[in-house]
């Protein structure tokens, strides 16, 4: 049976059929899809973990404990996976392991452009890369036949192109494992010194083996057409070279290890030799480094992803046709009713440095708000407001940090706890909109709720933080601007740690609004002010501002805004 599936689904469906029992993953875009696709199958366990840490070693346990599982995360997330990751490397498995990731060229929703595949090459982890869903099906199910054949983790790379398009997959049954028993063995799971030294001998030899055994597992392709240039490609680069080009093609299952050998074969095949990758030059050094001559990043670039028409015009020089009109460029903004909105407006009256955090929140470093002035990385925020205080105490009375409810339980707990046990004087705001919002309403510790929806522990958020020494914990009304204003005042006087929770639920949970708003026309004064709010239900019109009843959630914080009255709450049937 085919089902026209998007790869993260379909990845999910290999990790079905391939008799996988646990997945712990934390969500992030490209990848999110794949856990949430996985958690409709009854027969897996699946979770949110509070970050990608705990969620490999989850399944790093589940693993060890003799069952199939997977660990599914964006590239970024990698980097907070990398410590056990590297570890369990060496430790090997029980049964398999595939750790998911999904790489983001082009940086649609991502802070950074990281080439994953390093980290198969630095942890001497191997890796498959799938061009379309039927292959994400497939090479999870081989990933898992590597992983207990050789005794290691495997990495599966998709990319947002992959990981976000549909094509038909062939469905199969799912296969019933037994589980394998735990046998105690020190020296393969424990990795102290002495063991490690030995297990890292035994990487060598699975990293030697493996390479020579990669034709075994028809990861990769070869298609002859004009020998002229052959191309070597992976993964959705395969998919572009094959529309735009007539060269003969080596398509890459495997990225890591390579196999250099039956690439050399193919090059004798062709006049030239192409490598065409996205982002690092990963494939090409590695041939060059082996003597095969080629060519690569000195036609095309290291940045941003590729497509069809870029293929075409770095080979051949065909440019593609302007368009007659260009599209108005529409950067993404916060929702209508964002409770994240109010606040940053907010601080910045107050005229505060704000370090910002991951989420929809970091959306207020754009006009007309301009509130965020730095954001690094899941968590930091915390602790650069820490840095700011210990660089010029005076710093303390003008900075301040903004992190989510999810965020702040991934990686900004033991910010707070630095900033506290260093005697620290940082204001921390915790925007709390009672989900994981940026990556599509995810539940996490703070929302009381499982993957599945079921009535769980709900993480008190001001109990941890006095639990953490914040020596001043309040809770404000994220709307309303005013209190915001006066209870940052009072803390950023604070000689000490302090903690303020703005609480307001995502507008796009709720399943009842309240009437828009409505603009007087006679009492407006057309000034201008409640634009600067930045809502997308505020519109400036010919005639002056207007509110758009489809967009409005009848919020009340552009009310606010007006000095004359002019913005008052509408009929619902108007």
């Amino acid at each position: 049976m085919q089902n026209l599936l998007l790869a993260n689904e379909a990845v999910a469906r290999g990790a079905y059929e391939a008799g996988v029992k646990v997945i712990s993953s934390y969500p992030g875009t490209p990848s999110t899809e794949i856990t949430e696709s996985a958690a409709k199958y009854s027969d897996m366990y699946v979770e949110w973990a509070p970050n990608e840490k705990v969620a490999l070693e989850t399944a790093i346990g589940a693993s060890f404990a003799g069952v199939r599982a997977m660990s599914c995360m964006k590239h970024v997330g990698l980097n907070v996976a990398a410590d056990p990751l590297f570890t369990v490397a060496y430790s090997g498995v029980n049964a398999g392991l595939v750790i998911v990731v999904a790489d983001d060229p082009g940086m649609h929703s991502s802070q950074n452009e990281q080439d994953s595949r390093y980290y198969a090459l630095s942890a001497h982890v191997p890796m498959l890369e799938p061009s379309d869903s039927q292959e994400a099906k497939d090479y999870i199910r081989k990933a898992y036949v590597i992983s207990e054949n050789y005794d290691t983790p495997v990495i599966v790379r998709l990319t947002t192109r992959i990981a976000h398009s549909r094509s038909y997959v062939e469905l199969e049954d799912r296969i019933e494992l037994e589980t394998k028993i735990f046998k105690k063995d020190v020296s393969k799971y424990v990795m102290m010194p002495a063991m490690a030294r030995g297990r890292h001998i035994k990487v060598e030899e699975r990293e030697n083996k493996l390479q020579a055994d990669i034709s075994n597992y028809n990861l990769n392709k070869i298609i002859m057409r004009d020998k002229k240039v052959g191309i070597v490609c992976a993964g959705n680069v395969y998919q572009y070279c094959k529309e735009a080009t007539n060269a003969s093609l080596f398509k890459l299952g495997m990225v890591y290890p390579i196999d250099v050998d039956a690439i050399k074969r193919f090059s004798q095949e062709v006049e030239e030799l192409l490598v065409i990758e996205e982002l690092e030059p990963f494939i090409e050094n590695k041939l060059k480094a082996h003597g095969v001559k080629c060519r690569g990043k000195d036609v095309f670039g290291i940045q941003g992803e590729f497509s069809v028409a870029y293929i075409r015009e770095k080979l051949y020089g065909e440019k593609s046709p302007k368009p007659e009109r260009s599209i108005p460029v529409r950067p993404p903004v916060m929702c209508p009713g964002c409770p994240h909105r109010s606040v940053l407006y907010a601080l910045k009256r107050l005229k505060l440095t704000v370090n910002g955090d991951i989420g929809c929140y970091t959306l207020g470093a754009s006009e007309p708000i301009s509130a965020v002035d730095a954001c690094v990385c899941m968590g930091a925020s915390i602790g650069m407001s820490h840095g700011f205080d210990k660089a010029n105490p005076e710093n303390s009375k003008k900075t301040i940090s903004v992190i989510g409810d999810s965020t702040f339980v991934h990686s900004g707990i033991t910010g707070l706890i630095n900033a506290v046990y260093n005697k620290g004087c940082s204001t921390i705001m915790i925007l709390d909109n009672s989900i994981t919002g940026m990556t599509g309403h995810q539940d996490n510790p703070t929302t009381g709720k499982t993957i599945l929806g079921e009535e769980t522990h709900q993480l008190d958020l001001k109990t941890l933080c006095e639990a953490c020494g914040a020596s001043s914990v309040r809770i404000v009304d994220a709307y309303n601007i005013e209190e915001v204003k006066k209870v940052v005042k009072e803390e950023l006087e604070r000689p000490s740690v302090s903690v303020i929770i703005a609480k307001r639920p995502c507008a796009l949970l709720l399943k009842k609004h309240s009437p828009p708003q409505k603009i007087l026309e006679e009492k407006c004064r057309n000034c201008g002010m409640c634009l600067t709010i930045g809502c997308p239900a505020l519109e400036k019109r010919n005639s002056g501002v207007a509110i758009n009843r489809e967009l409005c959630v009848g919020c009340k914080v552009c009310n606010q805004m007006c000095n004359f009255g002019a913005i008052v709450q509408g009929d619902a049937n108007e």
